[in-house]
């Protein structure tokens, strides 16, 4: 499902009901259409020794139960936010974000259903561009959902994708920065 979906942050609890945690995290970050994703580990046993089980797997942290209903949001927030000298570039990315956006929406409004190899090459700029800046800025969905157009764009212009697969992802890309 996160494949699919896509989420900026995953918490994943020790607790699990169905996978032990550390093979659930190995398979997260091992798949490359979940590894981009953060993962922060809720456990029982914060210790020092099992942080670096988790972080040796591949978590960026990890957060201790019993979870506390008032630091919960901060404790969250310390693994997601970007603060300092990124902040600034951040609001730029936010700005560029929206005009990629129209850009991708007014090649996705052509009238022309197979994509000029123009069109193709300039949705995969895009796409690449906004996979790896969506990685920087800690937006895994974007950055996820922009490497597949990329994919998608550059299988189109092979012959190895039809222009539905294109017109799928350039969606899930346009819905990822501007939900309905």
């Amino acid at each position: 499902m996160a494949a699919a979906w896509r989420p900026d942050l995953v918490l994943l609890d020790v607790a699990g009901p169905h996978l032990d945690s550390a093979t659930a995290l190995a398979r997260w970050c091992t798949d490359k259409r979940t590894s981009p994703i953060p993962v922060v580990v809720l456990t029982a046993d914060a210790r020092t020794r099992e942080w670096q089980r988790f972080k040796a797997l591949g978590a960026i942290g990890t957060i201790a139960k019993p979870l506390d209903a008032a630091s919960f949001p901060d404790q969250v927030r310390h693994f997601i936010a970007v603060e300092g000298v990124l902040a600034s570039a951040r609001e730029g990315f936010f700005r560029r974000l929206q005009a990629d956006a129209c850009a991708l929406a007014a090649c996705r409004r052509s009238p022309e259903r197979n994509y000029s190899k123009t069109a193709l090459a300039r949705i995969d700029q895009i796409a690449h561009s906004l996979a790896g800046a969506g990685g920087i800025y800690g937006f895994a969905g974007i950055s996820c959902e922009s490497a597949a157009l990329s994919d998608a764009a550059q299988n189109c212009l092979v012959g190895r994708a039809k222009p539905v697969e294109l017109e799928i992802a350039l969606d899930r890309v346009l819905e990822r920065i501007a939900p309905r």
